[in-house]
């Protein structure tokens, strides 16, 4: 059975290591990049209906990348709410030049 996550300290690593993919990270990294975006143009700039397409852009990207890339289901499916926050927070890591030590970490931690 899998284990089950109950805090973001916990779900993190593993969110990294469903991230193994360069280029799924790319399009993830695209993707978040968009939603904030559409988003700030949306809510500053106008027209305010762009801020519809932000979870088509988060998650559209997001998506190809698990399905055509990692080959793996979303954890959004499972913990909609961490893997939200963890997609921003690995694009944090990856604007700061931290992801590949998070990488590193998040596999000795989940295995």
């Amino acid at each position: 059975m899998p284990k089950k996550y109950t805090t973001l300290k916990e779900f993190y690593p593993y969110y990294l290591t469903e991230h193994q993919h360069p280029t799924s990270r790319a399009l993830h990294f695209i993707g978040t990049a968009g939603l904030i975006a559409l988003f700030f143009f949306g809510m500053f700039v106008g027209p305010g209906w762009l801020i519809a397409l932000v979870p088509i852009c988060g998650y559209g990207f997001a998506w190809v990348g698990h399905f055509f890339f990692e080959k793996n289901k979303p954890a959004t499916f499972t913990y909609p709410a961490f893997s939200l926050i963890s997609d921003f927070i690995m694009f944090w890591h990856i604007l700061t030049g931290q992801l590949p030590r998070k990488m590193e970490e998040a596999k000795k931690i989940v295995g």
